[in-house]
């Protein structure tokens, strides 16, 4: 039986300093690190015996996967590193602090930036400190200047359906340890949620969300394995 584990990485310092973070490459916290530990012990004493690992190109997503395999006892389990399972781009806003925005902008705007399906925020200008086309883990990418969902969604789709799908077609345990939009987007995916239906969606911290899946791939079960920090999840149909 597929079994998907969707594990948002812990705090990292721009989580801590209430930053827009993006593709920014911040490490985590020494907090965020014991979410990545305690999510791997939760791995661990769930029996769940993993046979692949995803994850983005960003520091804070890769730690949290090295950190929770290790916890799991599962260090030596393949990992596979994609930029399109990065956060996804919050342009113009990238590195604000998120109070001082709101302050300026309106708390209304702001949280259509952060929480609609398909509004982004502003494009970030080229040429600045967080413009990555020159960095080589995007060699050859159109990097974008903005996202929002619906196009982190758009990225994650096809690498998802060519790289991740065929894993679970021949009944593989993945974790997935990413972002909280870019798992968002897996979870629209799987659980076919309207684009109404997603916005209130939210990841945790550091707390594996753990789904089994049908021959179809759709979910039978999903639980966090941290029940006292789990959020809502959409109801299975």
């Amino acid at each position: 039986m597929p079994t998907l584990i969707l594990l948002r990485h812990g705090q990292s310092q721009w989580n801590l300093d209430d930053r827009f973070t993006g593709w920014v490459d911040v490490d985590l916290t020494p907090e965020g690190e014991a979410q990545a530990k305690k999510g791997g012990q939760l791995i661990r004493e769930a029996g769940l015996l993993i046979d692949r690992c995803f994850t983005s190109v960003l520091t804070r997503a890769i730690r949290t996967s090295w950190l929770a395999l290790a916890a799991a006892g599962q260090a030596y389990v393949p990992e596979i590193k994609d930029w399109r399972l990065n956060e996804r781009h919050y342009g113009a806003l990238t590195g604000l602090n998120k109070t001082e925005t709101a302050a300026k902008h309106g708390a209304d705007q702001v949280k259509v930036w952060r929480r609609s399906y398909d509004v982004p925020p502003p494009p970030l200008a080229p040429g600045g400190e967080f413009d990555f086309a020159k960095d080589r883990r995007y060699a050859g990418v159109a990097t974008p200047a903005t996202e929002s969902l619906k196009t982190t969604l758009d990225r994650v789709r096809p690498y998802w359906e060519s790289d991740i799908v065929p894993h679970l077609n021949a009944g593989e345990t993945l974790l997935i340890a990413a972002h909280g939009n870019s798992l968002r987007a897996i979870v629209k995916l799987l659980f076919a949620l309207t684009d109404a239906q997603i916005i209130d969606v939210e990841v945790p911290t550091g707390n594996p969300l753990v789904i089994e899946l049908d021959a179809a791939l759709r979910p039978r079960s999903a639980r966090y394995l941290d029940a006292a920090r789990a959020q809502a999840l959409p109801e299975l149909a």
